[in-house]
């Protein structure tokens, strides 16, 4: 590079570590700016400097000195937190660092939606009629779609179905907006049920260069965030691909915009008409699948830009191959409303598959807790058709070996392998619509398998780690003994394994099924089950239990044999769903609440949660305050049931 020869990634997780790999091979220095909850994650140890911010990613100041300490030339900001802020952008600029991204008015520009909509009827491209409150909203009709102005990632969303809904969204969504964006404006425009998010990725250059790199379809979304994105979208047809990538070009270069971008749009399913949406300034998430169809490292282009080199290629030359997908892991319980899950990763042993990239911000030991994002990893598949690359996806979120809490590997499964999606029936209400099922049901088959090679890899574990008689087989006898037993929560049913060992070394459980151990390590255990063998991968940490099945894993909690009483919830208390922070107390000690009521507010992972009562009755204790932080399970409140 002839302008810089250091980077500082002003990012954490993946992208952190996405943008790190690229700098590498290109021959860069590279610096990891982390907090205390990142030290040991895995960006900070592939950078080859790394630098402490005491406060927060959003310190563009503490930044900035990081930079200077370590003789950073430029600074890449990935995406969220500071990458759309048009103020960092100037002042990184004003430092004398190189800024990797468009500049600061393109930035401010399009990072405003509203001052993004006037350009885009500039550049003579259709736009949803919208309002800006709540008074005027009926002018438009519902559902209607609440967004924030400064805002992009879901945060600041909420579909409203009618007027009753109204003001409690537009509260809640100003909520989001401010906390995750400093910007409490909000806009209201029609909701669109039957519709498709379609997104150009354009990148352009400093010499009059612009280019698109194809589409991508992100229409399969919960709480209005992505969880698989495409490319090519298997609904538009050649003639709207024009439509869109022309509209993209020109739009581009009505602003004289430089670096990746990507301009979004809403395309309507029955009718087939298209709206611009917004212009994104900085790198997408899902830029990978682009990546993986063109063969084009958009970070790469990103740095060779701002280094003021010119794109080398022509639009005719961009290739196009085949078709990728991306699935996002998330720590999240899809059968509880997608709420956000934490704990440690157990299990990260992924496979070395060079046909499947995975692109992670986690290491098998992390705690995950609820302070940023929920996302942990994504995997992209590419193959010839749309089919085989969302088999090959399929196959290995199924194969995998990662968990240790609850995620959404099982219901990404689910999703990839229904009819609707194979069919390329992706609309944006998709999940409410096809209603994929939340988890992977085991027949009772299945649980038996999964249960007894959990029950006797943990068997072989503790005989090895025992000092007295380890080198005596359990369940060794001389004498008739009765079973013995494990037993374990699976998806919030408890189940027990009664078994005993055989004098020929198999393992007979009560309802006379036969397991062999063939092959047993800390690792795995190779079991043959009822005529039906495989490898089981198995990881532990305390009393849980990831343990891998053919569609994927499941956690297992080992159930002590005495149980302890204060674990038991009364009747009529209130828990926490989430671990997060309460932000809002809506009733006191003595109101009469009903069911359905709006109790509390929690903010998770930049999101505001509504805890709602489950009963008519009096609220007799409120056991949280506003501020305080909470772990999953807390007592909240304890209500006494009307019918008492």
């Amino acid at each position: 590079m002839n302008n810089f020869s250091t980077l500082l990634v002003a990012n954490r997780g993946e992208i952190a570590s996405r943008v790190i790999r690229t700098a590498k091979k290109m021959g860069l220095k590279t610096v990891a700016i982390y907090t205390e909850a990142d030290r040991h994650s895995p960006y900070v140890i592939d950078a080859d400097l790394a630098v402490k911010i005491e406060s927060s990613y959003l310190d563009s100041d503490a930044i900035i000195s990081a930079a200077k300490m370590t003789g950073a030339g430029a600074i890449h900001p990935g995406y969220g937190f500071l990458s759309e802020n048009h103020d960092f952008a100037a002042k990184v600029q004003g430092e004398g660092i190189i800024w990797i991204g468009p500049n600061s008015d393109s930035i401010q520009i399009m990072g405003d939606k509203i001052e993004a909509k006037k350009h885009a009827i500039k550049a003579k491209m259709p736009i949803l009629e919208s309002v800006n409150d709540a008074a005027s909203a009926k002018d438009i009709g519902y559902p209607l779609m609440i967004k924030a102005a400064a805002g992009g990632g879901g945060k600041g969303m909420r579909i409203v179905d009618d007027e009753s809904q109204l003001d409690e969204s537009i509260k809640l969504a100003k909520q989001e907006a401010m906390n995750a964006f400093g910007d409490d404006r909000i806009f209201i425009e029609r909701y669109i049920e039957r519709s498709r998010h379609i997104e150009v990725q354009i990148i352009a250059d400093k010499h009059g260069n612009v280019l698109h790199l194809g589409e991508r379809e992100c229409s399969i979304q919960r709480r209005h965030q992505k969880i698989i994105e495409e490319s090519p979208s298997p609904r538009i047809d050649s003639e709207q691909r024009d439509k869109l990538t022309e509209a993209s070009l020109s739009l581009a270069k009505q602003i004289n915009y430089v670096s990746a971008g990507t301009i979004e749009f809403l395309f309507d399913d029955d009718s087939g008409e298209i709206w611009f949406l917004e212009m994104n300034t900085r790198l997408q998430v899902e830029h990978p699948v682009t990546e993986m169809v063109t063969g084009i490292d958009i970070v790469e282009m990103q740095l060779r830009i701002a280094d003021d080199q010119p794109i080398k290629i022509s639009q005719s030359q961009v290739p196009f191959h085949g078709h990728s997908i991306e699935a996002r892991i998330y720590a999240e319980d899809p059968a509880n409303d997608f709420l956000p899950s934490n704990g440690r990763l157990i299990a990260d042993r992924n496979h070395d598959d060079k046909q499947i990239r995975w692109d992670t911000g986690v290491s098998e030991g992390m705690m995950i807790g609820t302070n940023f994002d929920p996302m942990l990893a994504k995997v992209i598949s590419h193959d010839k058709s749309r089919e085989l690359a969302a088999a090959k996806l399929r196959k290995e979120l199924e194969n995998c070996h990662f968990g240790g809490f609850i995620n959404n590997i099982e219901f990404l499964v689910n999703i990839l392998g229904s009819d609707s999606f194979l069919n390329g029936d992706t609309t944006t209400d998709f999940i409410d619509r096809c209603n994929p099922p939340r988890s992977i049901e085991l027949d009772s088959n299945a649980a038996d398998f999964l249960l007894m090679a959990a029950t006797l890899w943990l068997q072989h574990k503790n005989r090895s780690n025992s000092i007295v008689l380890g080198h005596i087989p359990s369940g060794w006898h001389n004498a008739r003994l009765p079973y013995q037993k494990a037993s374990f929560e699976l998806d919030e049913t408890e189940l027990t394994v009664r078994y005993k060992r055989q004098r020929d070394g198999s393992f007979i459980d009560e309802k006379n099924q036969i397991a062999f151990i063939n092959d047993v390590s800390n690792e795995s255990i190779d079991i043959e089950f009822n005529k039906l063998r495989r490898r089981v991968n198995i990881t532990q940490h305390d009393n849980l239990l990831v343990v891998q099945h053919d569609k994927g894993n499941k956690l297992l909690k080992l159930i002590p044999r005495f149980k302890n009483e204060q674990e038991l919830t009364q009747k009529g208390s209130l828990v926490s769903p989430m671990p997060g922070k309460v932000t809002e107390i809506n009733v006191k000690k003595g109101d009469k609440v009903e069911k359905g009521q709006n109790l509390l507010v929690m903010e998770a992972m930049k999101m505001n949660h509504s805890i709602s009562s489950n009963q008519d009755g009096i609220v007799e204790e409120i056991y949280v305050q506003e501020g305080d932080q909470l772990e999953t399970g807390t007592s909240l409140l304890f209500i006494k049931s009307s019918d008492e």
